[in-house]
């Protein structure tokens, strides 16, 4: 079986007009992103069956859902997917237990795979209460628990943190992590945050007037320099590690990516514990050689890649290849000209912060 959601969709609504083609992964998280207006929501409802696009093809591992070449379109209610909106959306008459069997009589679901989501989401002590005695982010675990118990082959999820405060926010994001490491189908996730972003994201799709202009694997696509993507303030990227060494003495961790490692702050890490970090290009500088004397304590033999103009005439972007992983460097178009920096050029790269992503 192809493991891939595959989506062909063409709208016209005069002023704004959809034409995005993707090639997702069969599994993993991957995130629609870009600025308001950009499409994102629109294609989500075409792949929900909830718009229907002059021209549309989707296929969800194998199984195609819309072909309209071949008069194929299969209506919302029959497409086995669950869908997260920006509000919950919950009945407000009814218990979290009465609205979580009212999503699960009118699909097809199981008392096993609901029992399932609601321990995932740890809403089992929520479940006599109604939706007004709940927070924010409790009512958006218990709408994805009810989308979850529809047992889908894939889950859309739009902007579902974008009504909550920072934190709410803060509070559901791990639930959203333990459903990336958790789900075996597809999650298609729509968001304008960057740090949603970063903590989530498997494959990136950047959007951009209707169109699908860059795509990806997170780590490759923050890496561009054609688009810099910005997480946060400034352009960066964020690098799957995993920690392999404790320093008691400096409360120090080492986390190890491919190609290298740096040393962090320990915030209470396990051997063996896999972590997301995040290296903005304002926060690495290159030397042509290792420096001693320096309060920095990270320091990466590296290759020079790729160089791009940055925001202003005097500001260079840089992509250097440490080992299997890529980073970016902001730096002044004098220090390249003063250092010869050159495209395949070994030099040093010096990270000043690298963030825990959480």
């Amino acid at each position: 079986m192809i493991q891939a959601v595959t989506a062909q969709f063409q709208l016209d609504y005069g002023a704004f007009t959809l034409d995005a083609e993707l090639n997702l992964p069969g599994s993993g998280v991957s995130v629609l992103f870009g600025h308001s207006g950009s499409g994102k929501t629109t294609l989500l409802r075409c792949m929900a069956g909830l718009q229907r696009a002059a021209q549309g093809y989707l296929a969800v591992n194998g199984e195609v859902w819309q072909d309209n070449e071949h008069r194929l379109f299969l209506p919302p209610h029959q497409r086995p997917l669950g869908y997260v909106f920006q509000e919950a959306n919950l009945f407000p008459h009814l218990t979290v237990q009465g609205n979580l069997h009212y999503g699960l009589k009118r699909a097809k679901g199981s008392q096993v795979i609901l029992d399932q989501a609601i321990a995932l989401l740890s809403i089992g002590h929520l479940l006599t209460r109604k939706p007004e005695r709940l927070s924010g982010g409790e009512r958006q675990r218990v709408a994805i628990a009810r989308a979850l118990a529809t047992n889908p082959k894939l889950l859309l999820m739009d902007e579902p943190l974008a009504a909550l405060d920072w934190a709410r926010k803060q509070e559901i994001l791990p639930f959203l992590e333990k459903l990336h490491s958790s789900l075996a189908i597809p999650i298609v996730y729509v968001t304008h945050a960057a740090d949603e972003v970063a903590r989530l994201a498997d494959y990136l799709v950047v959007m951009a007037q209707g169109r699908a202009i860059a795509s990806g694997s997170l780590q490759e696509t923050l890496a561009r320099l054609d688009l810099p993507v910005q997480i946060g303030r400034e352009a960066g990227v964020v690098l799957q590690a995993a920690i392999v060494e404790k320093d008691q003495q400096w409360q120090l961790a080492r986390a190890e990516f491919p190609g290298g490692a740096l040393w962090l702050r320990d915030d209470g890490f396990a051997l063996g514990q896999a972590i997301r970090l995040r290296i903005l290009a304002q926060d690495v500088s290159l030397a042509l050689t290792p420096t001693q004397d320096s309060s920095i304590l990270n320091s990466l033999f590296c290759t020079i890649e790729a160089f791009a103009n940055g925001e202003h005439p005097a500001i260079k972007l840089a992509r250097v290849a440490v080992g299997e992983s890529r980073l970016l460097c902001r730096l002044t178009h004098r220090s390249v000209q003063q250092l010869g920096l050159a495209v395949g050029q070994s030099v040093w790269a010096q990270i000043k912060s690298a963030a825990l992503v959480k």
